[in-house]
């Protein structure tokens, strides 16, 4: 049998390839058995491509020594199945006002539909996951959350977080995929924000790095401009001239105070991505550039 041997334009590509390992190299040794806690949601969560390229990031992460936890959201489902059952619901503030009848399907959702789907994208990559919604062991537990005059109903604020499931979880090899439901004292069930999930997880644990992949691509220079440029190193120093400033404004506000908090709780480090971006995770981890927004104590890789 003969061998082809490759021409010079495809062992240059290959030699590339060979590189961007080389670069990974020095951040795999890095962050080798530490905790990254990822929150996964957004309108990319049903583009399957996506999906299937955030899935082998994750396996990849696991295999090469990392320990990543995912929280995941699931808005535009538990929508779909509440106008599929006729219950119409309202939001404020960007939160569903969630009564007896959109809780019951809230958690069927998350920590049914969705929540077993991720497990078992995970574990068609040989990856060993588990999925558990806030609820399992006690993990979560939480208050009803006020806005002002309005009752949002059951929408959960977090008071107390236990790790014991996680940590047990993390140190048996397995995935945690974590649904963002949660329980009184009275064991009331509550739906809660994802974001808040990971952040309330990423500081128990003192995680490596808490990622939020988003819809956008970090924090911008300039808001106004879809297209403008991403402030890739962020000191939690600079935040509040930002805030002041209006270059961090909306929703992105409580994103990087979350962070700011986080990484004042022990955290090292905050990440806001895109998650449209295929294989963001890989970029973020493991190359010197990155691809979003990373938020610490000092600008440094």
């Amino acid at each position: 049998m003969i061998l082809e041997q490759p021409n010079e334009l495809s062992m240059d590509r290959y030699i590339r390839k060979a590189d961007t390992l080389i670069e990974a190299l020095p951040y795999i040794q890095k962050f080798r058995k530490k905790t990254v806690v990822i929150k996964y949601g957004g309108s990319f969560m049903y583009d399957q491509a996506i999906k299937d390229s955030v899935m082998d990031d994750l396996a990849l992460m696991k295999l090469v020594g990392l320990h990543p936890i995912i929280v995941h959201g699931g808005g535009k489902d538990i929508s779909s199945f509440l106008d599929q059952l006729n219950i119409h619901t309202q939001f404020v503030d960007g939160l569903r006002v969630t009564t007896d009848e959109v809780i019951e399907v809230a958690e069927m959702v998350l920590a049914g539909k969705i929540n077993k789907e991720l497990v078992q994208l995970l574990q068609d990559r040989n990856m060993m996951a588990v999925g558990i919604s806030g609820k399992d062991a006690g993990m979560l537990k939480v208050k009803k959350k006020l806005a002002g005059d309005v009752d949002l109903g059951y929408v959960g604020e977090i008071t107390r977080i236990d790790t014991t499931l996680i940590k047990t979880l993390t140190e048996s090899d397995f995935i945690p995929v974590i649904a963002p439901i949660g329980a009184d004292e009275s064991g009331q069930t509550y739906n809660i924000n994802a974001d808040h999930v990971a952040f309330a997880i990423a500081k128990a644990l003192k995680a490596e790095k808490l990622i939020y992949l988003t819809d956008t691509d970090g924090v911008s220079v300039n808001p106004k401009d879809e297209n403008g440029a991403t402030i890739r190193r962020l000191s939690i120093g600079k935040v509040p001239e930002l805030i002041e400033k209006g270059i961090i404004s909306g929703g992105m506000i409580p994103k990087v105070e979350n962070s700011v908090d986080a990484i004042k709780a022990g955290v090292k480090s905050v990440h806001i991505l895109d998650g449209k971006i295929s294989h963001s995770l890989l970029l973020e981890l493991f190359t010197a550039a990155g691809c979003g927004t990373m938020i610490s104590k000092k600008i440094k890789r």
